[in-house]
């Protein structure tokens, strides 16, 4: 199972931006997810195709199975 942390930003035109941060530490800890999207915020780390990052949307795991099938050519 493979599990991405997903950060959602409120970008300056009214859009949602996504970042997704691979094999999250669990349980995860909201306080610190909230300081460090904070901080991305301020510091004006990302830039997204709808502009700046401006606010907090939400946080979430999410969580997806994988199957590979070894195929014999």
């Amino acid at each position: 199972m493979a599990k991405t942390l997903e950060l959602q930003f409120a970008t300056q035109f009214g859009k949602v931006a996504k970042l997704n941060l691979d094999d999250p530490i669990e349980p995860v800890d909201p306080a610190a997810v909230k300081t460090v999207m904070e901080t991305i915020i301020a510091d004006n780390v990302f830039q997204s195709s709808s502009g700046a990052l401006v606010g907090i949307k939400g946080a979430r795991v999410v969580e997806r199975n994988v199957t590979e099938y070894e195929i014999e050519a």
